[in-house]
């Protein structure tokens, strides 16, 4: 694309420092310095900031190592996605199995023969880590747990978690099925982006009450809903073989982070590890809007051949960055756009770039440029009302 206009300015003047959350591009950069916060216990730990990927905290975070029910993330990610697609829908109702309502360890307690909807076996699965729940909805999806599996695989290697290996949908003891820290994370923060899953990831009891009238008290295995603030989602695991495991995300102030702790002595230890890890996000990072997304751009473009000569733009989705506080660093935004627009331009077209430079000469983001409006194509009549226009207003001058 030929570039005739780059236009430079500080984005604090373009967006007030809002903070927010939300799902911007994974990235991978690493903490320049471990910080000590008290993560002594887990063999493995990983946190990053969810908007943006930053990498806040690591210890040995690509260590394979069995994450007991933690693979239910894969579960409910697979879930979300095919409500998303159409493929389920919440009130859709399933038939439980007798190979789904005979599984072992945790239970949501399903019958065999009853039929449960898909926000039913969610909330099981979310809430109290129902295996008898997710292999009702691994048999829905895919029709058996065996082809389930290979598309919880196939989904991890889309997602670029290099080091993991499903085997069955519960994280029930299986040989050949592990995980790192890193890729857990790289799977809860996917599936926060659905904002239907908080909705069941926040509740910490609830007395459910089954087709035939009978009542299950589901509670909550992620204590740090209850018990610390911000803290709105996430999953536990606990096997021997696994030790006890916990993948959390909170909010504080618009900044939310995702935090994974692997191989831990007990319980209470996995949470105060995953607490320790949220207070040292939350005391030394902020997050902070730059560019917003549909917010129109001070400088409208030119446009050729058109009912309009200018048109206004704006970029196609936020751009925001993860601040230490006190650094003291600035933001430019660069725009380009291409040198001969000409009509017709549709509203969403694309029409250029904006990339965000810090001032260490870092590249923070990237957005497209999109018309905000339509422009027609000029016809006769149009070019002549121009010509006369510019005729009248030269002949005043």
């Amino acid at each position: 694309m030929k570039k005739a206009l780059l236009v430079i300015f500080v984005v604090v003047f373009v967006a007030s420092a809002l903070l927010l959350s939300g799902g911007a591009a994974f990235a991978d950069n690493k903490p320049e310095t471990l910080p000590q916060i008290g993560v002594t216990s887990a063999k493995s730990a990983y946190m990053v900031d969810f908007g943006t990927g930053t990498v806040l905290y690591e210890r040995d975070p690509d260590r394979k190592m069995p994450i007991a029910s933690m693979v239910k993330i894969m579960t409910l990610l697979l879930a979300f996605e095919n409500i998303e697609s159409g493929g389920l829908s919440m009130g859709q109702k399933i038939t439980v199995s007798e190979s789904a309502s005979g599984m072992g360890g945790s239970q949501m307690f399903l019958d065999t023969g009853l039929e449960y909807t898909v926000s039913d076996l969610i909330k099981g699965i979310v809430i109290c880590s129902a295996n008898d729940a997710s292999v009702a909805m691994a048999e829905t999806i895919a029709g058996s747990e065996d082809e389930f599996v290979r598309l919880m695989n196939e989904k991890a290697a889309a997602l670029g978690m290099k080091n993991t290996c499903f085997v069955n949908c519960t994280g029930l003891p299986a040989p050949g099925q592990y995980s790192t820290a890193r890729d857990v994370t790289i799977m809860m923060r996917r599936l926060l982006e659905f904002k239907d899953y908080y909705k069941f990831s926040s509740i910490y009891m609830e007395n459910y009450t089954h087709p035939d009238g009978r009542i299950t008290e589901l509670v909550n295995t992620n204590k740090l809903v209850r018990f610390y603030k911000g803290c709105d989602s996430g999953k536990t695991g606990f096997t021997n073989e696994a030790m006890f495991c916990l993948s959390a995300s909170a909010m504080r102030n618009g900044t939310r982070v995702v935090a994974t702790v692997i191989g831990a002595p007990d319980s209470k230890t996995r949470f105060a590890e995953v607490s320790s890890l949220f207070n040292y996000a939350f005391a030394n990072y902020s997050q902070e809007l730059l560019v917003k997304k549909d917010q129109p751009i001070s400088n409208e473009i030119e446009v050729r051949k058109g009912k309009t000569d200018r048109i206004s733009v704006a970029a196609d989705r936020d751009i925001y960055v993860l601040r230490k506080r006190g650094d003291g660093i600035k933001y430019d935004a660069r725009f380009e756009v291409s040198e001969k627009l000409n009509a017709p331009v549709k509203k969403g077209d694309i029409v250029g770039k904006i990339t965000v430079i810090s001032s260490e000469g870092k590249e923070v983001g990237t957005a497209n440029i999109v018309a905000l409006n339509d422009i027609g194509a000029a016809n006769f009549g149009d070019c002549l009302i121009k010509v006369l226009k510019n005729w009248y207003c030269g002949k005043k001058k």
